[in-house]
């Protein structure tokens, strides 16, 4: 099946879809999804149908299916982990008379719904005639609550809008286990997730009054979840009520009259939990108590505390973008679902579809390091420390996995849900150790952004140290060529198992850096992991000697030992419809050719910049723009910073359309999987990295320059305990702390001091460089209407 798109509306913080496009349900479902890190609805309507998939999910909570090897072998991964459909709390069935109201039937006289970025709601108006001619208006108003971590709550109302007397209506508001998961008809597309049928048993289901909470396990993974819900409810005029609970189902049905214009009112309040230890009844009181909690303190309360927290976390992330509309509208609604996917995971996984769809089988990748945590550390760093805390809970499954593949230290997985590696392809999953120094620079950047001295004693030190020593190991000592990492998988997985990944080595190379740093720093820590002094020199030694290939004929570095000399992929022969090339040509092809899925050499000169002269940068980034397919979302965005950087401004702002605009224009046919996180998160990392040429390779600097189309571009980063505020315009750069003491930062090479007052500082021109191409078919995706109204 073929995902559609809707054409939204452009509003400055808002995402509003006026009328129902069959075609872009499912795309819609992942746009309007609510989440807060630990509890995720999909954006499906509240009666149920029509729907492709009714997904809510609790992070880190999965079960286990085998991974079938057709030939195994030693260190293949056994088990699987994929996300589940826990129990749907969002079904509110209304039945007009006794026509239930179903959007694919009777008549749409008016649907809207709205995600208000500033309140963090999902807000619904629809106006719809039933077949036996009655007509209602339904109003609702669904949010998961960023402040209650187990809470979720949702607003709905019924009036009765036609002249035609009393109408009869019959609510039934469900707790609904082990739903049939449709899929989003693209089986035959590794990206999606493997189909799981009845995941949940049943333990226990109470009903009482308007509460009802069901308890489940999984049948595999013994992990336990409850939810619960509570009712207020308004009524006009008379109304019996039943509830009812058993199995798989709890059903609170509410039979009311309504006369002309009179309406009715429920809220629906909805608590969830899971563990892997505590009993069957531990987790009911836990439910019952948050409900109890959240119904005392009322919707009015939840709405306020949802939008007093999300004013607070726009006054030190928001960006500011003069000159194009939709981009400022597209930028805005990816930072707020990086803030709804790890706000409150609270050492949890941040997955790379959030907690907005199955794709992926609700795994975490290197995305949350390498793309979701820059923005959260210099926007929301309480969040990215507590997904680093997550990473080191896992700590001793990753030494196992080291253990098991030869070397010391810790081996992180490629993908997962716990902590164990689930990649059964191993060369573009266990291979890929750059995931490792990933890891390392995403603690190291946390670091010097907050300077958190008990996070760098009791998480981040050892972090640094286990990864240090599997590179170490990983890698030797060659009299010719240095220190070298041989058979790795860097960012592009269309060239894998290769020698000297440049990414790779500089990350590592970094990663050794940092650790030893770390231990100079913390030497209690450093002693408890029996680290010594030649253990420190080795890092130091293999860092300094690190391999970093270069053709020397061509003037650019390697992506890795003799990529340069592989045969070049025939791009104009390959038509459009044959991408992207993983579902259309055998790996073994793809392998040994010039062509790169993603940017990995080119992401090397954003994350490694110090590593590069400007020079060097142009160079590689031509001819590796050349060669890069982009059938990878993670892509666009690190092709746009790096193209700014060495004057492509015009090709930066087409990137940044494209990764910002991922799921809003669908452009990877897949966004009714769930929405492409990192993606998203690249919308900010563009503005900030790109645009503003933010850099943190020890200190804090900045390289403004702005597109034409672009007038105005302002952001804010919290760092070191401040706020520093930076605005680009007209030629000039202007930077303030709004919130801490003075700061010393870089402007274009230029160091200076930033204060509370404003510091305004002129832009060079950006460097003169001849024009770069890309493969067939494979310049950015264009916008398909005006980028301003």
């Amino acid at each position: 099946m073929t995902e559609g798109r809707t054409h939204f509306p452009i509003e400055p913080w808002a995402l509003t879809e006026i009328g129902l496009d069959m075609t872009s349900l499912g795309v819609n479902e992942s746009v309007f999804a609510l989440a807060n890190g630990h509890i995720g609805m999909r954006g499906t309507l509240e009666e149920g149908e029509p729907v492709v998939v009714a997904g809510t999910y609790l992070n880190g909570f999965f079960e286990e299916r085998p991974l079938p090897y057709a030939e195994a072998g030693y260190g293949f991964p056994e088990q699987g982990q994929t996300v589940v459909n826990v129990t749907d709390g969002k079904l509110i069935r209304l039945l007009v008379g006794d026509t239930p109201l179903d959007l694919a039937y009777g008549e749409i006289i008016e649907h809207r719904r709205t995600l208000d970025l500033k309140a963090g709601v999902l807000r619904r108006s629809t106006e719809w005639r039933s077949p036996n001619g009655r007509t209602v208006k339904v109003t609702s108003t669904r949010l998961v609550s960023f402040t209650r971590r187990s809470i979720a709550a949702i607003e709905y109302q019924v009036e009765c809008t036609d002249d035609g007397g009393d109408l009869y209506i019959a609510l039934q508001s469900d707790l609904l286990a082990n739903q049939v998961v449709e899929g989003t008809g693209a089986d035959d597309d590794p990206r999606a997730s493997a189909a799981l049928r009845k995941p949940l048993q049943s333990e226990m289901a109470v009903a009482r009054g308007r509460h009802a909470v069901l308890v489940h396990r999984t049948r595999r993974s013994k992990l336990r979840m409850a939810a619960g819900m509570d009712h207020v409810v308004e009524i006009p005029d008379t109304s019996t009520e039943d509830i009812e609970a058993s199995g798989d189902l709890a059903r609170y049905t509410l039979a009311a009259r309504l006369p002309a214009g009179a309406k009715l009112r429920l809220v629906k309040y909805l608590a969830y939990g899971w563990s892997s230890r505590r009993s069957t009844e531990a987790l009911r009181d836990q439910v019952e108590g948050a409900l109890a909690t959240a119904k005392l303190a009322g919707w009015d309360r939840l709405v306020r505390e949802q939008r007093e927290l999300l004013d607070a976390h726009w006054a030190q992330s928001d960006v500011q973008i003069d000159g194009d509309d939709e981009l400022q509208q597209a930028v805005r609604v990816g930072i707020f679902h990086v803030l709804q996917a790890g706000l409150r995971a609270e050492r949890q996984p941040i997955p790379a579809k959030g907690l907005t769809g199955p794709g992926y089988d609700g795994h975490t990748f290197w995305d949350t390091e390498t793309y979701v945590l820059p923005v959260l550390i210099y926007t929301a760093p309480d969040a990215a420390r507590d997904a680093l805390r997550w990473r080191h809970s896992t700590l001793d499954l990753a030494r196992e996995r080291a253990r098991v593949l030869g070397h010391r230290g810790a081996a992180f997985p490629w993908r997962t849900i716990r902590g164990e590696e689930t990649s059964g392809y191993w060369p573009a999953g266990t291979a890929a150790f750059h995931i490792n120094a990933d890891i390392a620079d995403a603690v190291s950047r946390y670091y010097h952004a907050t300077l958190d001295e008990a996070f760098d004693r009791d998480y981040g030190t050892e972090l640094l140290v286990e990864t240090a020593r599997l590179f170490t190991d990983l890698g030797h000592f060659d009299v010719a060529d240095g220190f070298r990492i041989d058979g790795v998988t860097g960012p592009d997985e269309y060239t894998a198992v290769v020698d000297n990944n440049v990414y790779t080595n500089l990350m590592a190379q970094r990663n050794l850096r940092e650790a030893a740093a770390a231990v100079k720093r913390q030497p209690d820590t450093a002693g408890r992991l029996d680290v010594t002094g030649e253990e420190v020199e080795h890092w130091l030694r293999a860092a300094d000697a690190m391999r970093v290939p270069f053709d020397s004929r061509l003037g650019v570095h390697m992506q890795s030992d003799a990529f340069t000399h592989h045969e070049e992929w025939d791009f104009e022969g390959t038509p459009p419809e044959k991408y992207p090339l993983l579902l259309h040509f055998p790996y073994f092809e793809i392998y040994r050719k010039q062509v790169v899925k993603q940017a990995d050499l080119v992401m090397a000169l954003h994350l490694c910049g110090d590593s590069f002269t400007l020079e060097e940068k142009i160079a590689d980034f031509a001819y590796y723009e050349a060669r890069t397919v982009r059938d990878s979302s993670l892509s666009a965005a690190q092709q746009a910073v790096v193209a700014a950087e060495t004057g492509h401004l015009q090709l930066a702002y087409d990137y940044w359309a494209e990764a910002a605009l991922t799921d809003l224009q669908n452009l990877h046919q897949n966004s009714g999987h769930g929405l492409h996180i990192a993606s998203l998160a690249g919308g900010w990392t563009v503005a900030v990295a790109g645009f503003g040429g933010m850099r943190d390779h020890g200190a804090l600097s900045f390289a403004p320059r702005l597109p034409d189309r672009i007038t105005r571009l302002g952001f804010r980063v919290v760092y070191q305990g401040r706020i520093l505020q930076v605005t680009v315009s007209g030629g000039q750069a202007t930077y303030r702390v709004l919130d801490g003491e003075p700061l010393d930062i870089h402007h274009h090479g230029r160091q200076v001091t930033v204060r509370d007052g404003e510091l305004v500082l002129d832009i060079p021109p950006a460097p003169v460089v001849e024009p770069v191409s890309q493969p067939a078919h494979a310049a950015p995706r264009r916008r398909t209407r005006p980028t301003s109204d």
